[in-house]
């Protein structure tokens, strides 16, 4: 079986280079990202940003869960994050 398709792959080397090169990349772009450690981290990252960001509001002080300050800690922690 292995021998039958080295003498496949040889042969279509041999008869079309361009696309045997065009399928092997097109391949690769399709498992590479899958197995990347950068799509482990990237999915990480997305999953603690928040979807929406705080907006300024005039607060009357009857407001509990809106923060004083934009850049005050909510969510998840990235400490993981910092670590790397």
């Amino acid at each position: 079986m292995a021998g039958r398709l080295a003498a496949f792959f040889k042969n279509a080397w041999a008869k079309e280079p361009v696309l045997v090169a065009s399928f092997t990349i097109g391949g690769l772009a399709i498992i590479l990202p899958i197995v990347s450690p950068y799509t482990k981290y990237a999915t990480m990252i997305n999953q603690v940003t928040p979807y929406n960001y705080p907006v300024p509001v005039r607060d009357n002080g009857d407001m509990p869960d809106v923060p004083s300050h934009p850049q005050d800690p909510q969510g998840p922690s990235l400490e993981w994050l910092k670590k790397l």
